[in-house]
């Protein structure tokens, strides 16, 4: 049952996704939860965001009243894809309690569901009893998302502390398959104390690697979020986000279709390279992944831009352990 209380999610936004070869309407919710049990990586900015409650049923109905207030602004037919995330991980039941779980999916019944949770959560009967109630109306479908960021455990622990391993996220993916649940896996673009060069080599090992767990591969690109460690180490310039050209070397160094969103593309606090090339490589990269079209993304390449000289020599010349050589 939706609360009567109505309270807006920490965000929420339609836009258009490519699922299963077509192009289809999304709405993407943000629900801010009870905060994320793990609360240690490092460039996340999600974490400081839960809800100001003291028991599981405030909880409960703070997070109906969300839900109330999204069942009123997004009308059913004006979307086929859900994304969900919280301040964590939306199948921790201390974080997101069960009976919401059962409201989610009684709204969103007949949908194409993306739930984003850390493997440790990834439990096949809760995954079940969720997919079924989706399914009581129309063709749904449930994706699992989990953030595994690099198939590298050293520079996920070191560099991320993230606290999971590639075998976690594999081992979820064997319950979550045995759940007739979907996979969505996230990557990302430069953890602090990379190189562009260790990076980007990161990355295309990373894509490779996580193609046979994967139905949708996603590439985030690090973005500097307030109040985390990325944003002091940046402030001390000891941090440089990735440039759009190593974004686009990983796109391109695989036949396989990955996603790429880059928030805060061409500014100082995201993915950029020199300014005068940004923001016509973010729109390729937007025109990719709704399209799945790598021309756009040639075509970027093709054009080129005087930075390209300052990325080659970035990728030559920066050595680990060092500060970055550019901003």
């Amino acid at each position: 049952m939706i609360s009567d209380a109505i309270l807006k999610p920490l965000a929420s936004w339609t836009s258009i996704d490519r699922y299963q070869d077509e192009e289809l309407p999304c709405l993407t919710v943000i629900f801010k939860s009870g905060g994320c049990s793990w609360n240690q990586c490092l460039m996340c900015g999600y974490r400081f965001e839960r809800a100001n409650t003291k028991n599981q049923e405030e909880l409960l109905a703070d997070m109906r009243g969300q839900l109330r207030w999204v069942a009123e602004n997004y009308h059913r037919d004006s979307y086929a894809i859900v994304k969900i995330f919280t301040s964590g991980s939306f199948f921790d039941p201390r974080e997101v309690p069960p009976a919401f779980r059962d409201d989610v999916a009684a709204l969103f019944a007949g949908k194409v569901v993306i739930a984003e949770t850390r493997t440790e959560y990834v439990e096949e009967g809760a995954l079940t009893s969720f997919r079924e109630a989706l399914e009581t109306e129309g063709d749904a479908a449930l994706l699992v998302a989990m953030g595994l960021e690099t198939t590298n455990d050293y520079i996920r622990d070191k560099c991320i502390h993230k606290g999971l391993t590639f075998d976690d996220f594999k081992d979820a993916v064997e319950i979550a398959r045995q759940a007739d649940v979907g996979i969505k896996t996230y990557l990302m673009m430069k953890p602090p104390y990379l190189t562009e060069r260790e990076a980007l080599a990161d990355m295309k090992t990373s894509i490779r690697d996580v193609i046979p767990y994967s139905d949708i591969i996603s590439m985030n690109l690090c973005t500097i979020q307030t109040r985390t460690e990325v944003e002091q180490y940046w402030k001390q310039g000891s941090y440089r986000p990735p440039y759009l050209w190593s974004a686009l070397d990983a796109l391109l160094s695989t036949d396989q279709y990955v996603q790429c969103d880059p928030v805060g593309g061409g500014k100082r606090r995201g993915p950029h390279n020199c300014g005068k090339c940004d923001y016509e490589i973010v729109d390729a990269i937007n025109e990719y992944t709704r399209t799945g079209n790598q021309i756009h993304l040639k075509r970027c390449v093709s054009a080129g831009c005087e930075c390209v000289e300052e990325w080659n020599h970035v990728l030559e010349n920066e050595e680990p352990w060092c500060m970055p050589l550019t901003k």
